[in-house]
């Protein structure tokens, strides 16, 4: 692959590798200004202190001897001090181990009493010429103990905590930066997918991105583009179904008056009765694309106003028993009152119309079709959920989402002997999208077909 400027491999590699690199700067930095900004807030007392420490270990020396002054060392080495040593001053090792830590501190003092002190890797050291009670002069030199913070005893080990806080914010701040530089397109993206996969055909992943030069950035404009040609394609479609349904109604009209001059010259013949069933079914099959069409280009200037949910559904049934004589009652509604929602009487009648007619072409002689209408308390927003259950064959569950698609059919039940057009249940679920619900089809227990429609319930006392 080769790597350019633009390269997402190249941004990532580089981040990564400058994350490492200035997490080890900072750690460095720190470590330094921490061992040369003299943590030893009480430097004096511990100079102090080794004065003292100093002062015995000669005394010792000088009535003891070398080997008592060796075990005092030994034991300041154990309880207090780390590595003092005893010089003559000539620089020689009186007594005392390791003494090369702090031999170089020797050649930089001056006059006895004056102390050296400094700051070496965080530890601090100090070097001091005292004199003995025989007046010969002595060198005393010992590393220091870093000082405990008062109130917080034994946090001694603590010593390189700010190192790895440095280290651990600095790289976690970056990490953080480049996993929001290279996550939120790809969240954006999604998003715009998701919107474009539930038909909103104007999403797109650029509007909340700054535009970019690398292979992300191609990639959300590819998508940007592919989501603008399906916009066209789907627009120009639907437009081409309104346009042809429209030129289709004078044909047709011709047609009938056709038949109507054949039935007054030729008479009764089923053949005409025949064609006037087909052109009906026709003609009902390109008002139903109307209806699609308009649903689908212009849905949002659908007017809307408060409607009386049930009773709206109480004519639905009405209208269905009477047309289903000599069965009256075949279909059966069980409503909860002061049910209201905000939508377009004509088009809600229509849908739920549609659902009605499609559970009674498909449910099985001498049984009913159930309605049910009540309030949905399972949801936080108030929804108005209607139930149409039949007892007919069902649907095969990989095909409940494809019902509400236009003319698809069930080989299995739902063929042209239903004598339907394949478009009520598409219509149902473009109208009811259209006021804000959902619509889903189950399979009802033993047998039949469920369709669930939830519709945003309107308070009665809402302004309109």
């Amino acid at each position: 692959m080769k790597l350019t400027h633009r390269s997402l491999l190249l941004k990532i590699f580089l981040w990564f590798w400058a994350t490492v690199l200035i997490t080890a700067i900072a750690s460095a930095v720190t470590f330094w200004i921490r061992a040369h900004s003299s943590p030893y807030q009480w430097h004096a007392s511990l100079i102090e202190a080794a004065r003292r420490s100093g002062e015995t270990a000669i005394a010792t020396y000088e009535q003891n001897g070398p080997a008592a002054a060796a075990r005092y060392m030994a034991q300041l080495r154990h309880e207090n001090l780390l590595n003092p040593c005893l010089f003559d001053k000539f620089h020689n090792v009186l007594a005392g181990a390791d003494c090369e830590a702090v031999a170089d501190m020797l050649p930089d003092l001056r006059e006895p009493g004056v102390p050296d002190f400094g700051v070496r890797s965080g530890v601090g050291r100090v070097a001091l010429i005292l004199k003995g009670h025989s007046g010969r002069d002595y060198i005393f030199a010992t590393q220091l103990p870093p000082p405990i913070p008062r109130g917080r005893p034994g946090m001694s080990h603590l010593g390189f905590a700010p190192q790895w806080g440095v280290a651990l914010f600095v790289s976690g701040l970056i990490c953080y930066l480049l996993t929001r530089y290279l996550t939120t397109p790809i969240f954006r993206l999604r998003e715009a997918a998701h919107q474009l996969a539930s038909g909103d055909l104007t999403a797109r992943a650029s509007t909340r991105i700054s535009p970019r030069g690398d292979e992300l950035g191609d990639l959300i404009r590819d998508f940007d583009a592919m989501a603008a040609r399906i916009e066209d394609l789907v627009s120009r479609q639907r437009q081409l179904i309104s346009d042809v349904s429209h030129e289709l109604r004078s044909p047709i009209a011709r047609l009938n008056v056709a038949l109507d001059l054949a039935r007054q010259r030729k008479g009764d013949d089923p053949a005409f009765d025949q064609a006037e069933q087909d052109t009906a079914l026709l003609n009902e099959m390109i008002g139903r694309l109307l209806i699609i069409a308009k649903l689908d280009l212009s849905a949002r200037e659908v007017s809307m106003t408060q409607i009386d949910l049930v009773e709206l559904i109480a004519q639905v049934v009405r209208n269905a028993n009477f047309e289903s004589h000599p069965n009256q009652d075949r279909v059966k509604l069980a409503a909860e009152s002061n049910l209201s929602v905000h939508g377009n009487p004509e088009l809600l009648h229509s849908a739920i119309e549609n659902v009605v007619r499609n559970a009674i072409h498909y449910t099985d002689p001498g049984t009913q079709i159930e309605i049910h209408l009540q309030h949905d308390s399972k949801s936080n927003q108030p929804f108005a959920r209607i139930e149409v259950r039949d007892h007919g064959p069902g649907v095969p569950q990989s095909e409940l989402t494809n019902i509400f698609r236009p003319f698809y059919r069930v080989a299995a039940a739902r063929d042209r002997q239903s004598g339907g057009t394949g478009l009520g249940l598409a219509i149902a679920d473009r109208v009811i999208r259209a006021h804000g619900g959902t619509i889903r089809a189950l399979n009802a227990t033993p047998k039949g077909l469920l369709i669930e429609i939830l519709l945003p319930e309107q308070n009665s006392g809402t302004p309109q």
